[in-house]
């Protein structure tokens, strides 16, 4: 089983894919430069205490006030108030805590105004994106992740994942951190770790407290609203939680951000730095890796399973609806529960993979084939526990009930990722006929001819819809040819299926969009 990590850069936008065995089991969109990501920490001001509803809300720099309730603040919150307090008047000498003094813990179920008031400035972590038209989640909770380990401050507890079952591995690694971390500083042992050594911990211990010192030193001089720890970036975020051995290959066009991938890599695992390579191929590359094309059908309404039953996916402002079909299962056996729980078993496997692709989150109601065999419907129910185990979000599932329906909630931390499967002819807008095509054929060499010989370009690549590609070099003497001694250069003919079949780009020779 392969995995590929495969990394498109735009010049507003950077697209990453996770690939399992070629097919796409994670994507992500990273639009501009994103400054409220999952982890950052900020230095806010508190706006309002709004006590109907227990909670707060803070000026972070977001266009909207961020939200924090009462039950993110974390017991220890007044010592964190009081060493925002203490860092940003010049009291607080070092970034250390191990003479710090521990206020008194707030009640579980006390009220937001005897904590915070007005205006008092604070520490706060972002715990969810601006989603819709609401501003970021936060949290006084803070944490900062590496590899292996996860920098509580304010505590002094260390817990071990769950997921790291054996006894003895999980008394050595707690003996090894209480060993060698910092006072008054908490730990998450995380699954990673599992049979690591003191000295690859320590390591990842040490460069947390790095970043928590840098962090000190930015606060003595912030004024709110800042950032004082950045999390890492998307792509650098997911090598840190998934990298293994069972990662082939990190595949980036970009030169900047393969030195940048590589840098991060070779700190953290320098072994495994051969796996970071630059894409130089003359076709895009989501084309080369056919990522386009699974993108396109992965996220229409209407997703298709093996056995030639399909998926209907419906979002709602307040759940995801979706419901399996049998298609032409149905008359390929006279068997209908053995046919009901072939295709519930498929759709199961799709569904985990479409909640974990699209990042879908809060409510998801599925509406299965009915099954009247109890057995059966326990087959399915574990067998989506069972797919659902690799999703790294936060999520429970319910047993099927009587009328087929199972119910999952799936944390959302980021907006859902949409993306249009249905296009607009740009010519016609939906009309249903277009212009003659030889006219985008003439729209193209009249913008050749401008750019060659007004803007004296040499070395152009051309990026069309496949179906212009075959046309402009299909045969010996295609227009492609015939342009080069037209124009005396030659131009590189490139397909990209995610264009329109009238839409097209010119790049000169660094690869830099031509505007035409």
């Amino acid at each position: 089983m392969s995995h590929e990590l495969i990394v498109n850069v735009s010049k507003n936008s950077v697209r990453i894919a996770l690939l399992n065995d070629k097919d796409i089991i994670e994507y992500h969109v990273v639009e501009g430069d994103n400054p409220f990501n999952v982890g950052d920490i900020y230095f806010g001001t508190v706006k309002k205490v709004v006590s109907g509803h227990n909670a707060a809300f803070i000026d972070v720099g977001y266009e909207k006030d961020a939200f924090l309730h009462y039950t993110d603040l974390g017991p220890n919150v007044r010592t964190l108030l009081r060493y925002t307090k203490d860092t940003i008047a010049k009291r607080q000498k070092t970034h250390k805590l191990d003479n710090i003094r521990f206020e008194e813990p707030i009640e579980k179920g006390g009220k937001i105004g005897q904590v915070l008031k007005r205006n008092m400035p604070i520490l706060v972590q972002i715990e969810k994106e601006p989603i819709s038209n609401k501003g970021p989640r936060l949290s006084c909770q803070l944490t900062i992740a590496g590899r292996y380990l996860v920098l509580i401050p304010f505590a002094d507890t260390v817990n071990v994942s769950k997921k790291i079952i054996k006894k003895e591995e999980r008394n050595r690694l707690l003996r090894l951190i209480n060993s060698i971390k910092p006072k008054n500083f908490g730990v998450i042992v995380r699954t990673a770790a599992e049979g690591k050594e003191v000295a690859e911990l320590d390591a990842d211990l040490r460069e947390l407290m790095e970043r928590w010192e840098a962090g000190y030193r930015i606060l003595r001089e912030a004024r709110p609203p800042a950032k004082i720890i950045g999390e890492l970036s998307r792509v650098s975020a997911i090598l840190r939680d998934m990298l293994d051995e069972n990662f082939d290959a990190v595949v980036v066009d970009d030169p900047a951000m393969y030195e940048e991938i590589r840098s991060y890599i070779r700190r953290i695992a320098p072994d495994r730095e051969k796996i970071v390579k630059l894409y130089n191929g003359k076709v895009g590359i989501f084309e080369h890796y056919g990522i386009e094309k699974q993108l396109k059908q992965i996220f229409g309404k209407s997703v298709s399973l093996p056995g030639g039953g399909y998926l209907i996916i419906e979002h709602t402002e307040a759940l995801h609806v979706i419901d399996v079909n049998s298609g032409n299962q149905a008359a390929n056996t006279g068997n209908q529960e053995e046919t009901a729980l072939k295709v519930n078993l498929e759709a199961a496997k799709e569904i985990a993979r479409q909640l974990r692709i699209r990042d879908m989150g809060g409510i998801i109601v599925i509406d299965f084939i009915d099954m009247k065999n109890p057995a059966h419907k326990k087959a399915v129910y574990e067998a989506m526990k069972e797919f659902m185990k690799s999703d790294r979000a936060r999520h429970t599932i319910l047993p099927i009930t009587r009328f087929g329906l199972m119910q999952i909630t799936r944390e959302r931390v980021r907006p859902e990722l949409n993306i249009k499967t249905r296009e607009v002819c740009p010519a016609c807008n939906g009309t249903g006929s277009i212009s003659a095509s030889i006219l985008i054929a003439d729209a193209i060499e009249n913008a050749l001819d401008y750019i060659v010989h007004h803007q004296k370009e040499r070395g152009l690549s051309l990026i069309v819809h496949p179906y212009l590609h075959a046309y402009f070099t299909k045969g010996l003497w295609s227009k492609q040819m015939k342009w080069f001694f037209k124009y005396g250069t030659w131009v590189r003919v490139i397909p990209d299926s995610s264009l329109a079949i009238n839409e097209y780009k010119f790049k000169n020779k660094k690869g830099i969009e031509i505007e035409t």
